[in-house]
């Protein structure tokens, strides 16, 4: 398994349960790249020795996605990762999120231009290939790139996507389902 050659230490992870229900958005505190476990900074209390889960680790320039499971060594407990299978057919499991994130620049040909106004959007899910959130207005169409904003244990991340596609839920409030761009 490959972990596109970066250490995972300090990275925000979100953890989830097999049934996709949220546990913890925690930190990786330790990265054991010969043996692929991590050591976080708060074990969920629901992930016992032998329990496995599934993490969503925040690098660059898209999250990565791992399934696990908690093992004891001596006094430590880690997750051993391993490559999950896939449980949607979309290709990308969706983890679901509670969270913010802030919209603050357009992208045109590689160039980042700032919003008058940043736009704050509710991010609904997340997965290691695009985002799903919420405005309360409609705010952008089909195609447009963006720099997003997301608030997370640790820190934040900033990502490239676009919007794949948007649905108007009400006349004030939209929802937009967006890909992550590597390298555009």
């Amino acid at each position: 398994m490959s972990v596109s050659g970066g250490d995972l230490t300090g990275c925000s992870v979100l953890i989830y349960d097999l049934e996709g229900n949220h546990l913890s958005d925690t930190i990786v505190t330790d990265f054991d790249k010969n043996s692929v476990r991590i050591e976080v900074e708060e074990m969920p209390a629901a992930l016992g020795q032998g329990t496995e889960c599934m993490m969503l680790i925040m690098m660059s320039p898209t999250p990565f996605e791992f399934h696990g499971r908690v093992i004891k060594e001596g006094t430590k407990t880690a997750i051993a990762l391993f490559k999950g299978h896939e449980k949607e057919s979309r290709g990308a499991t969706r983890y679901r999120v509670d969270h913010t994130a802030t919209i603050e620049y357009l992208v045109c040909n590689s160039r980042a231009y700032p919003l008058h106004t940043p736009l704050e959007v509710s991010v609904m899910n997340i997965s290691k290939s695009g985002v799903r959130f919420k405005t309360p207005f409609y705010a952008m169409t089909d195609g447009d790139r963006f720099q997003i904003r997301l608030k997370i244990s640790g820190g934040e991340k900033q990502l490239i996507a676009d919007v794949t596609n948007h649905t108007d839920v009400q006349t004030d409030k939209s929802e937009y389902g967006c890909r992550f761009l590597i390298g555009k």
